[in-house]
């Protein structure tokens, strides 16, 4: 009885926690997606990820209005929502700063002027960004039909955009629609970071 409760024991000690992906310290592939709810938009209405029960993938972009990076790659991602608008691909993004630039009229200025045709919501409370562990704009989210996280982290292998050689996002996607697990499933973001609120001392 000793020596099973001592092997118990050792296995359980050996057994290693539950961890965060590579890059991101609150999720990692495989785990499930957390829903979003009532999230208002740029198009006056709110949105929640039950909304797009329909779509086979959905992309989830952690992005703002005052990070010239993700800035930077609003053509990638209106690009990227054409591209893929008519293979039930949903693309949604998000922008959680709080700062008078990152406000939803401004947003809301921003999405008319680029011509936007995906979804643009605002989370001033920041919990879809800690629920995800975001911490950059831009950063990217696959989740697959049964809304769970395929990919996570960057869109391409470099920035700027102009100088990418591998689509990293394009290629997780692709290959949940051909019913294969993406080949690169977790990069490292970069951009500015998320302008969350410094802790009180």
């Amino acid at each position: 009885m000793v020596r099973t409760l001592l092997i118990v024991g050792l296995a359980c000690t050996l057994t290693p926690p539950s961890l965060a992906g590579k890059y991101n310290e609150k999720l990692t592939v495989g785990d499930p997606a957390p829903a979003w709810t009532d999230l208002p938009g740029t198009d006056d209405r709110r949105h929640s990820l039950a909304d797009l029960k329909d779509k086979e993938v959905v992309i989830l972009v952690f992005t703002c209005n005052s990070c010239p990076i993700a800035v930077g790659y609003e053509d990638r991602i209106i690009a990227c929502a054409k591209k893929y608008a008519d293979r039930s691909v949903a693309v949604v993004a998000v922008n959680v700063n709080t700062i008078e630039a990152d406000r939803l009229d401004k947003m809301s200025e921003r999405a008319k002027d680029k011509g936007f045709t995906f979804a643009y919501l605002y989370d001033e409370t920041q919990t879809i960004a800690r629920d995800y562990g975001a911490a950059y704009t831009p950063e990217f989210f696959v989740l697959d039909r049964d809304r769970r996280v395929a990919y996570t982290g960057a869109m391409d292998d470099v920035s700027p955009p102009r100088a990418a050689t591998k689509h990293h996002l394009d290629d997780a996607v692709d290959a949940l629609l051909a019913g294969r697990k993406p080949a690169v499933a977790e990069t490292r973001p970069r951009g500015c970071a998320i302008r969350f609120p410094k802790p009180k001392r």
